[in-house]
């Protein structure tokens, strides 16, 4: 199923600065559950961008850059794709016990200039840059712009294969793990820029269903020297994480400037 290409060309362009597009929009995939056992097991993720966690109002979340990790790290597969007006959804048979990590993965530029006393604005790829872009153009930025949204599922008993950071852009570094968490307790994470220690990055956290109630009940943190960051949990629910960063440490030579950011969605039991 394929959108417009003006439609498909607007969600694109939201994808490319995810998590870091505008502030009133929110990436996310939500997973049908977290947890789960048996035989014959599947879990079905919708993926959007909306206003309201976790509901379909806005644009779906394009799945062209999806990445499946089975438990022991070989590729998985995601079946039944399919892509409508407000919404993406794909299936994945955990066929494996353990953890999965499902991941959708950017890293393209963004480039701003001035053309005949205009403002003009570009996305995209490095390769469409050198063709798209005019390279003397007044007044020219370009900046790299990655983002990495996950969600992690797990069948029977959890694991932590998945969990191992690649080493690129701003990562999450579970301390407790992902899928074992309960109202009550305290969870911890770091926060890892290209491997390394990610300290005073601003860390949000928001529970869904924010359609159905008065205060958003967003929690700002700071993450700490060693990256790390806590998070007590008060209710049950499907929770939004998000954090992003901005350096000068773009790994794409056209870039003088980075943006990297991450969101993920956490399912917190009673």
């Amino acid at each position: 199923m394929r959108l417009p290409n003006r439609l498909a060309a607007a969600a694109a362009a939201l994808v490319l600065a995810l998590p870091i597009a505008a502030e009133a929009h929110r990436a996310w995939m939500l997973p049908s559950a977290t947890v789960l056992s048996g035989k014959d097991v599947w879990v079905t993720v919708d993926a959007a961008i909306s206003n309201d966690l976790f509901f379909f109002e806005h644009h779906p979340l394009r799945l062209d850059n999806l990445q499946v990790m089975a438990p022991d790290g070989s590729p998985g597969k995601a079946e039944n794709q399919a892509t409508g007006r407000y919404r993406s959804t794909f299936d994945v048979k955990l066929d494996q016990p353990g953890t999965y990590k499902m991941a959708v993965v950017h890293s393209g530029l963004f480039a701003s200039w001035k053309e005949n006393g205009q403002n003009r604005r570009w996305r995209g790829t490095p390769a469409r840059f050198a063709t798209e872009v005019p390279k003397d153009a007044p007044e020219l930025r370009v900046t790299q712009s990655q983002s990495r949204m996950e969600v992690f599922v797990t069948s029977g008993k959890p694991s932590d294969t998945v969990l191992k950071p690649s080493g690129e852009g701003l990562e999450l570094a579970p301390v407790t793990h992902p899928n074992d968490l309960v109202v009550g307790s305290e969870a911890r994470f770091r926060f890892l820029l290209d491997g390394k220690p990610a300290s005073g990055v601003k860390v949000t956290v928001i529970r869904g269903g924010i359609r159905y109630r008065d205060n958003l009940e967003e929690l700002t943190l700071t993450t700490a020297e060693d990256g790390g960051f806590a998070v007590t949990w008060k209710e049950p629910g499907m929770y939004w994480i998000e954090a992003s960063v901005r350096d000068d440490k773009a790994s794409i030579k056209e870039a003088s400037q980075r943006r990297a950011g991450y969101s993920t969605t956490l399912e917190v039991l009673p």
